[in-house]
């Protein structure tokens, strides 16, 4: 059933299901949010068999379908598992293994790919971003398990995982690194500090020790050293790469953050929307009609 919206026309109900929140829009034919909600019932905190109720709260009001879901919902501990489809892929191979949770309601599946070592790689939601996005070339999606994908006529070729943003969070909140942090304003020198040093010689795990080290030896404060550790650990991320330009496609203090890392590097960083993935979500809930 198609339905009405400040006057345009309702294509699909867009879900962003992740594992610590849940994120639901009503798109027009185009892709373009008329209404959105957010809530906290990532699927983390869902309780088995639940998944049906809690959808259906969260878009109360909303009688239209499709309903296309993205992220972890379909990861063997979200709503269902649905399959990975092999690289390269784009709306074609991912329209063709959708599956259907209840009538009407269908979860994106990932994507795999195998890196030149032949060890595997996965991504969930991430996939629906970059195609909604419509970019091109090599894009990096900053978060808590970074992505770096390389596109070519709007299909993924390949990609690869950097678990930067957790072994941040990890360092910061249960290794001694940690104890001489302070809460506070983000220091930009001290950031281009740290992706400076993740240039030298040593290797990243005897940077990370400096971070302690130069807290010591009273030359970064508490929130400076927190500072340090994030450019030290972006850019160990950013010189892995081979690409010297590419798109960033994250929420607006990370990717920002990424740009201003890239620059330093004398890499070109394009920002792109980060609520690009619905406008995906739109296209293959046309492809289902």
């Amino acid at each position: 059933m198609a339905g009405e919206a400040g006057g345009a026309r309702v294509a699909v109900i867009a879900v962003d299901w992740g594992t610590s929140s849940l994120r639901v829009y009503r798109l027009d034919s185009i892709g373009r949010i008329l209404q959105s909600r957010t809530s906290d019932q990532g699927i983390l905190n869902v309780a088995s068999g639940q998944f049906a109720r809690v959808l259906e709260e969260q878009i109360a009001g909303w009688n239209e379908t499709p309903i296309l879901m993205s992220g972890m919902v379909g990861s063997r501990q979200g709503w269902r598992e649905a399959p990975y489809v092999q690289c390269p892929a784009g709306f074609d191979e991912i329209a063709a293994q959708l599956v259907e949770v209840r009538p009407g309601a269908w979860i994106v599946p990932g994507l795999s790919c195998r890196d030149a070592s032949g060890v595997p790689d996965v991504m969930r939601g991430e996939e629906v971003q970059i195609l909604g996005s419509s970019a091109e070339g090599t894009v990096c999606l900053p978060g808590t398990h970074s992505k770096w994908v390389v596109v070519e006529n709007g299909r993924i070729e390949r990609f690869s995982t950097f678990m930067t943003g957790e072994v941040y969070a990890l360092l910061r909140q249960h290794s001694i690194l940690g104890r001489m942090m302070e809460e506070g304003e983000p220091d930009a020198g001290a950031f281009a500090d740290g992706v400076k040093r993740s240039g030298e010689g040593g290797g990243m795990l005897h940077h990370l020790f400096g971070v302690r080290t130069r807290g010591l030896m009273g030359e970064l404060g508490g929130a400076a050293a927190a500072s340090y550790l994030s450019g030290i650990v972006i850019g160990h991320e950013l010189r892995a790469q081979d690409a010297r330009e590419f798109s960033v496609l994250g929420t607006a203090e990370l990717a920002a953050l990424y740009q201003r890392a890239a620059a330093l590097l004398g890499m070109n960083a394009r920002l792109l929307d980060p609520e690009s993935g619905v406008r995906a979500l739109a296209r293959l809930g046309a492809m289902l009609r």
